[in-house]
């Protein structure tokens, strides 16, 4: 395969990082790194590629349209992944306007900027621009909630956002796609199921369950637990990404999901038997649980038909949720300095988003 260069925005985050550390040890792509480095971009999580001489990085937000331009100019990308993205539901409850700023605001000027250099190259490399792709990266929680215990979320669900968080992703998603209606942009879109394993910042459920049960602090489940997701390896989520920037047909949707649907409960409580198992304690991990107030607006089933993917790029998940959550727990117990690190940062675990 030739080698490309890659345009990673958002690449010290949880997902982008998988990305970046699956393009450059896996492949023989050459990768810019564009971040901004709010409180969820570590580059602790990219210690394992930084020294890479087809590895760069860039401090940059993507709301900085000069910034934009220049980078694709110096950097002459064949292939943009877009991940940079406000994507706590939690923290878009407390503060919208800045998922507004980055999620709808920041995706319209990078896709200016990719159009602006792609016209440039239809007129100076007719072969390159042939070859440029815009792939953005979304989430399931643009459809909404299912209603029915059988439904699936297609490419063809209508979107029913529900949170400042998917409604902004939402919105960003639309304007990728005028784009390409509109202009010609060769965009792709996918949409994601939960994601988790190694280097997850630790507001969200699985870091922040795994790391007030080492402390044994409560574990706080919202409502009755009964709300479903469908649980998808962080890493199994790269490799995926990478395939349909590579292969996927323009202006295609294509789902991502690990075939892993389980109650928040179930995960907490399968979450205490891995670490009862792992590092036994007299009391059991169970006991930590507490029920608190529901999130406002909080949908209750996710599931993604991930079909589409499998049948035209031959995508599946190689993790099980078993397998991907032993991984996971396993990582953490491993990699105490990461995560102290973000703990004695931005966050300690406190409660987000509940009015």
């Amino acid at each position: 395969m030739k080698t490309k260069n890659f345009l990673i925005t958002g690449g010290a985050g949880f997902i982008g990082s998988a990305v970046v550390r699956e393009l450059v040890q896996s492949t023989s792509h050459r990768v810019l790194n564009v971040d901004k480095l709010t409180y969820a971009g570590n580059l602790e999580s990219l210690a394992s590629v930084e020294g890479s001489e087809r590895y760069t990085f860039v401090q940059a937000d993507i709301c900085d349209a000069q910034a934009m331009q220049q980078l694709f100019k110096q950097h002459q990308p064949d292939v943009v992944m877009h991940l940079a993205a406000e994507s706590h539901v939690d923290r878009s409850i407390d503060g919208p306007a800045e998922f507004i700023q980055t999620n709808v605001v920041g995706t319209a000027v990078l896709l200016e900027a990719a159009r602006s250099y792609w016209k440039n190259l239809q007129q100076q490399d007719a072969n390159k621009a042939q070859a440029f792709r815009f792939h953005h990266i979304s989430t399931d929680e643009v459809y909404g909630d299912l209603e029915g215990v059988d439904d699936l979320f297609t490419e063809q669900t209508p979107y029913a956002p529900s949170s400042p968080y998917s409604a902004s992703k939402a919105s960003s998603d639309h304007l990728v796609r005028a784009w390409q209606r509109t202009y010609g942009l060769p965009t792709l879109v996918t949409n994601c199921s939960n994601n988790y394993g190694p280097y997850h910042f630790p507001e969200k459920l699985i870091p922040l369950m795994i790391l007030n049960a080492l402390a044994a602090k409560p574990l706080p489940v919202y409502g009755d637990g009964q709300q479903i997701r469908d649980w998808l390896y962080v890493e199994d989520h790269a490799r995926a990404l990478i395939k349909v920037a590579i292969e996927g047909k323009i202006g295609e949707t294509y789902n991502i999901g690990g075939h892993n649907e389980k109650a928040n409960l179930t995960v907490v409580e399968t979450l205490c038997d891995l670490l009862q198992e792992l590092v036994p304690q007299e009391a059991s991990y169970r006991d930590l649980i507490t029920f608190v107030t529901d999130r406002p607006g909080h949908d209750v089933r996710y599931a993604i038909d991930a079909s589409k993917i499998e049948r035209e790029l031959g995508w599946v998940p190689e993790e099980t949720f078993e397998t991907g959550l032993r991984k996971t727990v396993q990582w953490y117990l491993a990699n105490e300095t990461w995560w102290k690190r973000v703990q004695d940062g931005s966050y300690q675990g406190q409660r987000l988003g509940s009015l």
